[in-house]
């Protein structure tokens, strides 16, 4: 009989990615994914620490796996319970005594293990922890990857050595490591001879990429690019995410000669003051910042920019937050992603005496996400009435609808046959949201016309 498992992803992209990997090699066992809970012999929830409030939902997601693994017993089924990911890394078995429901529990480093933990538990044996950095081992260990839709996510580079103050990240996720170019070209090739036609590079600093090339010399990341370019089938590459001052000259002329690479860069700033950034110990100021965004514009006017900000980190000011709304109107964002600073645990920031209080935080945050929410939306209405190559990835909420993506990472929703799915369209822009646009086929706009 077929086992099934039902996976929960909470987080980041790399998160995405790892959940694929972990349903890949647990599908060459026989097990094959269930979007039904109640129907699954391994729950598992991949988690995410970056903030309390993500920290806190896997406990109650694990606590509705509670539920059902006690419902299925009673009808004499068992259930397995798995956790990974960064929680189980910054909290160890801690995470096990918290929630005693849970069987397995394997770190970032480590899910390549989650297989043979998953085959061999025994009850008699005891419930366990596995939590190691191993990047090297994990990457080299799992299978090729199988494409599951015209869209795929590419590990190149994990890990961190900038130590933000405010970051768990080097102490979830480990050191940075590269891995080499071939295992990247080969792992895209994979994905682009079953169906990927764009690929994000994911890194936590994907920028500072230097992968051993096949001549056996350190490659840097618009070479890796140029390289993935030429492979048949794949039409559309993107990276995330970038830390400012790690942007090389050949990256920012790779946006300018590449097709492929799409004019489109997450480009995170945190905050607009050059006193809030110091204590962030980010490695930049902002006129830094600003020269990169301008180096950027001049080789792609058009490249779409966002970011993500911090508001009431330690110390902030009513004058830096200023300064952060002073750089909002400066540069424009295309999209952003913004949120209240949220003290992690072991971090430095989480010492600082100087906290600020969440009313001032919401107040603060209130006002950025309203700026940047209509800048969003001037963004996109400049699009109304141009066409645009928009790649349908999934069926949209209405009948008959279809969503993609723009070259600059916009939502575009559109009527159009099934059929299409996966296919690269040129539609013309009739609308515009702050979150999406709306097309039609470019054919019947030209007939109207």
């Amino acid at each position: 009989m077929t086992k099934k498992v039902f996976m929960n992803t909470m987080g980041c992209q790399m998160n995405v990615y790892d959940s694929t990997r972990m349903l890949d090699a647990l599908a060459a066992l026989g097990w094959t994914e269930t979007q039904t809970p109640e129907e699954a012999d391994l729950l598992m929830v991949n988690t995410c620490y970056i903030r309390e409030k993500a920290a806190d939902k896997v406990f109650s997601c694990l606590g509705r796996f509670q539920e059902i693994k006690q419902a299925r017993a009673r009808k004499g089924q068992d259930t397995l319970i798995a956790v990974a990911g960064c929680v189980v890394q910054a909290l160890g078995d801690a995470v096990l005594k918290k929630a005693h429901s849970v069987d397995i529990a394997v770190g970032p480093q480590s899910y390549h293990k989650l297989p043979e933990l998953v085959t061999r538990f025994n009850r008699k044996t005891g419930r366990k922890t596995v939590a190691e950095f191993t990047s090297v081992e994990k990457f080299d260990t799992l299978a090729p990857p199988v494409s599951h839709g015209c869209t795929a996510f590419l590990a190149i580079q994990e890990g961190c050595d900038n130590f933000c103050s405010y970051c768990v990240v080097p102490y979830t996720r480990g050191c940075e490591y590269s891995r080499s170019a071939q295992a990247v070209l080969d792992e895209a090739r994979a994905l682009a001879d079953t169906g990927a036609k764009e690929i994000m590079l994911l890194g936590q600093n994907v920028d500072c990429w230097h992968g051993a090339g096949p001549d056996g010399k350190p490659w840097h990341l618009a070479r890796l690019i140029e390289r993935l370019a030429e492979i048949d089938g794949l039409q559309r590459i993107r990276y995330t995410t970038s830390y400012p001052v790690d942007i090389t000259d050949d990256m920012i002329a790779a946006h300018r000669d590449i097709p492929k690479l799409m004019p489109y860069i997450h480009l995170p700033i945190q905050s607009g003051s050059d006193a809030v950034l110091k204590a962030m110990n980010r490695r930049y100021n902002v006129s830094q910042y600003l020269a990169v965004v301008d180096k950027l514009r001049t080789a792609r006017p058009d490249i779409a920019v966002s970011s993500d900000f911090i508001v009431g980190f330690p110390g902030e000011t009513d004058a830096d937050f200023e300064q952060t709304l002073a750089v909002v109107d400066q540069v424009r964002y295309a999209q952003s992603y913004s949120f209240k600073y949220s003290p992690r645990p072991g971090t430095p920031a989480s010492l600082m005496k100087n906290q600020v209080p969440e009313a001032v935080k919401a107040e603060r945050l209130c006002v950025l996400q309203t700026k940047l929410l209509a800048l969003q939306k001037a963004y996109n209405l400049r699009f109304v009435g141009q066409t645009l190559p928009v790649l349908l990835t999934e069926h949209g909420k209405e009948k008959g609808q279809l969503n993609g993506y723009s070259p600059y990472l916009q939502n575009v929703h559109v009527c159009l046959p099934e059929n299409r799915l996966g296919d690269i369209v040129d539609l013309h822009i009739t609308g515009a949201t702050a979150s999406s646009l709306s097309a039609e086929p470019a054919s019947l706009s030209s007939k109207r016309n």
